[in-house]
């Protein structure tokens, strides 16, 4: 589909729905000052003074698809516990659908605490489980995912290697999606990094190329990095391969074609959370029609603008349509 500006884009994706599945978490924070060292143990004392809970992992790229005005609909496993409820009802806050979500009791919810003091991070506590789904809950998961595909324009397979994405979720739900035509997109972790196969799009970062194909890739020699996308996509059978490579910016293979995006100078404060930003707007993006390479310079500049703050926040659709425009990516 041809865009001639970026609003016109942005009006598309107000009508797109998109199926996210993957692991979900809670995202904590307490802020606070530190003036001394404890007598227990030689650590410092924080002295909090603020607390704070946000949706996090497959959860903040729902956050990103909604912040680009589109509707997701989050496809995973909660515990039934104090955490698990805090989710659900952040859900609801948010006004994100929660039809996709299973509650078990076999699980506890993932929280990532980060203790800080500053801008600087002192600590992270991890309450999680990465144990392999049971029977009954991929039965239950892929009962949902099959039954909300054919409301869906898009499909983000969010994996943080937490269990709840398995080989049978993945084949299941890509086939079905090819079946109904819907593109499917995949930011992977390493337990499941090559069984993504017959999937649209797969967004590894450098790290995790050189280590899921166990090759060596020079982001300053593109010819290696050409090399690498097309081991890959031969390897899985994927449309397009799409390689995040940090200040080396991104870069694109789609059948034939590459395309290097350089990245943009910007004052960088945290890129934690930018890979969710990346991957929900090339989803939306492919969803809505756009070609590969203003896909990825699109999710390029939206993966720099998250970067400019500290802590985990969906992208800017203003900021973001505004930075479209200013670099001309519609002309």
């Amino acid at each position: 589909m041809s865009f001639t500006n970026a609003s016109s884009l942005f009006n598309a994706f107000d009508k797109l729905k998109i199926l996210v599945i993957g692991d979900v978490m809670v995202d904590s924070y307490v802020w606070g000052s530190v003036s001394r060292i404890s007598p227990e143990a030689p650590v410092p004392v924080v002295l909090a003074n603020k607390k704070e809970k946000r949706l996090g992992g497959a959860a903040n790229v729902a956050l990103n698809v909604q912040a680009l005005g589109a509707t997701p609909i989050p496809c995973a496993i909660v515990g039934d516990d104090i955490d698990g409820q805090f989710f659900l009802d952040r859900l609801e806050e948010k006004g994100i659908p929660g039809k996709g979500m299973i509650i078990s009791n076999e699980r506890s919810t993932t929280v990532k605490e980060r203790v800080l003091s500053g801008a600087h991070q002192l600590l992270r506590v991890d309450t999680e489980t990465d144990k392999a789904l049971s029977a009954l809950e991929q039965k239950s998961l892929l009962a949902h995912i099959k039954n909300l595909l054919p409301e869906c324009d898009a499909v983000i397979f969010e994996d943080y290697d937490k269990g709840v994405i398995n080989e049978t979720i993945i084949s299941e739900t890509i086939s079905e999606a090819n079946r109904l035509n819907i593109p499917t997109v995949v930011d992977p972790k390493k337990r499941n990094f090559l069984a993504y196969k017959g999937a649209t799009l797969f967004k590894p970062n450098l790290k995790e190329l050189r280590e899921g194909l166990e090759i060596d890739c020079d982001p300053t020699d593109l010819e290696s990095v050409k090399a690498g996308a097309k081991a890959l996509q031969d390897v899985l059978d994927a449309k397009m391969v799409m390689v995040t490579l940090s200040e080396h910016g991104v870069f694109i293979k789609d059948n034939g074609d590459t395309h290097l995006i350089p990245a943009h100078i910007r004052q960088i404060s945290d890129v934690s959370g930018a890979g969710d930003t990346v991957i929900s707007i090339v989803a939306c993006g492919l969803a809505a029609g756009l070609d590969a390479r203003r896909t990825a310079a699109l999710a390029n500049l939206g993966g720099g603008l998250v970067c400019e703050y500290i802590g985990v926040v969906p992208v800017n659709r203003d900021a973001l349509q505004t930075e479209a425009d200013e670099q001309k990516l519609f002309d």
